[in-house]
């Protein structure tokens, strides 16, 4: 697709919204829209006929949603690349649809510039997600990788640092546990390395935001 036009479908309820966007794009050089859908199975039939390079594809549309249009063409045509548009950032599907493989992902609320920014980076083989929603999605693969890390602590280590989190000395610790201070700081030293922790306050802002410790109000 490099150097050629990107052909592209325009798929959306809101016959306003889909004029709008072709007035975009139709003035570009470098992309054709070659074609509308009004609804999902539309667009899905559309989408065998013409095999676009690029789909423009409403989440919200009758028949069919744009993320069971998406997965169906991600099978059966993967050179065809989906752009999903939504009205909302914090939107429900935005998980499902990456988890979809969709090559891109922005809001109606969106400039042209960032309409054409985001065909022209998925045309060019890349990924485009809107900014706060790409921050979302760190966000997330962050937490996740937090989850990960604190279910490979053993169980004493998870023992060792409940009782670190409520303010337990190692010599307490060690008593409650019947193990040797240096037991204690030895697992001590594992949980924070573990957890990529560094100090006394990080660890009770994890535990916190773990569930292990409430908040205090």
């Amino acid at each position: 697709m490099k150097g050629e036009k990107a052909r592209v479908l325009v798929a959306d309820d809101h016959l306003v919204v889909r004029k709008g966007v072709r007035a975009i794009l139709e003035i570009e050089r470098d992309i054709a829209v070659v074609g509308e859908a009004r609804d999902g199975i539309e667009a899905l039939a559309l989408c065998r006929e013409l095999e676009p390079d690029i789909v423009l594809l409403d989440i919200a549309m009758p028949g069919m949603s744009g993320i069971e249009v998406a997965k169906l063409v991600q099978r059966e045509q993967p050179q065809t690349r989906i752009i999903l548009l939504t009205m909302h950032e914090e939107d429900e599907y935005f998980f499902e649809a990456v988890a979809v493989g969709v090559a891109g992902y922005v809001v109606k609320g969106a400039s042209a510039d960032e309409l054409l920014f985001a065909i022209r980076s998925v045309q060019q083989g890349g990924i485009y997600l809107y900014p706060s929603l790409a921050k979302k999605l760190v966000t997330d693969y962050l937490r996740g990788k937090t989850t990960a890390a604190y279910e490979g602590l053993t169980p004493r280590e998870r023992e060792v640092l409940g009782l670190i989190v409520e303010g337990l000395p190692n010599k307490q610790i060690a008593e409650r546990l019947y193990v040797s201070i240096t037991t204690v700081q030895t697992h001590r030293a594992h949980v924070m390395e573990k957890l990529n922790l560094h100090s006394q306050a990080e660890l009770v802002k994890y535990a916190i935001r773990k569930g292990i410790l409430k908040p205090e109000g």
